[in-house]
């Protein structure tokens, strides 16, 4: 299979425009960021968890190899799954088992179990908790990694196929059906605005072009040049990409 992606990836990136970003490189190391509404979250290889304050990023007092923030509040999971939520100050266990997390729709929760199973959670019943049980709704397919943005889902599967999920709301998280994106990808990120972003096996670093309300598919695949080595994450939020490179340095980046 990395042969066949390999072949594919040689010819296509051949007639991808590529874009050179000017970034600045931040002090510390992650594996995983997220970024929306002006907060900026990440974990490193030790899965101890930051936050971005005064533009330096502050390690909180949790475990979390992965963590998410958004409209819907923010959440993490640890090495077990088990998944968190902030409340006031403090983290809390959030019912449920994940091995990805994210809370970058229009107020839902999404993410992946460790079998690549699909769910998500409507806007009323994320912010009725704890006061209400946790509905998560089982969504068709398989998913190794799912991302939300204002009006569809991204995905990536065990093949690194990707997948757009349409017509997904504050009360219809599970939307209508997936649709097959050319390309491949291993993790891919959908910001506040729609935009979509994702890094490939070998590390390089994609925007979907097009993207919009009308179109949230868009239409094609530029290559973005940030790292002088190869990119391993990436997400975006009010003009900035945050990109997490191989060697775990990270750049934040105008755009």
């Amino acid at each position: 299979m990395k042969v066949f992606q390999s072949v594919l990836l040689l010819f296509g990136c051949q007639f991808l425009p590529t874009l050179a970003l000017n970034c600045a490189v931040m002090n510390g190391t992650l594996k995983q960021i997220d970024a929306e509404s002006g907060s900026v979250v990440g974990v490193n290889d030790q899965n101890e968890a930051f936050v971005l304050n005064d533009n330096a990023f502050t390690k909180i007092g949790i475990s979390l190899k992965h963590i998410s923030v958004g409209t819907a509040g923010q959440f993490g999971v640890n090495t077990a799954n088990n998944i968190f939520k902030l409340e006031g100050s403090s983290f809390v266990q959030f019912p449920g088992l994940l091995k990805q997390v994210d809370a970058g729709g229009d107020q839902i929760i999404a993410g992946v179990n460790g079998n690549d199973n699909i769910f998500c959670l409507n806007m009323d019943a994320n912010n009725k908790w704890p006061s209400s049980t946790i509905p998560w709704v089982g969504v068709n397919g398989k998913l190794k990694y799912f991302s939300c943005g204002p009006y569809s889902c991204w995905g990536v599967n065990g093949l690194d196929q990707i997948f757009i999920l349409k017509d997904v709301s504050s009360n219809a998280c599970s939307g209508s059906s997936f649709v097959n994106i050319g390309g491949l990808r291993s993790m891919i990120e959908v910001a506040t605005d729609g935009s979509v972003f994702g890094v490939n096996y070998q590390g390089n670093l994609y925007q979907r072009t097009g993207v919009t309300r009308s179109n949230p598919a868009g239409t094609d695949w530029i290559l973005m040049l940030v790292c002088p080595n190869n990119h391993k994450h990436v997400s975006f939020d009010l003009g900035f990409l945050w990109v997490v490179c191989v060697d775990g340095s990270i750049r934040r980046c105008s755009l």
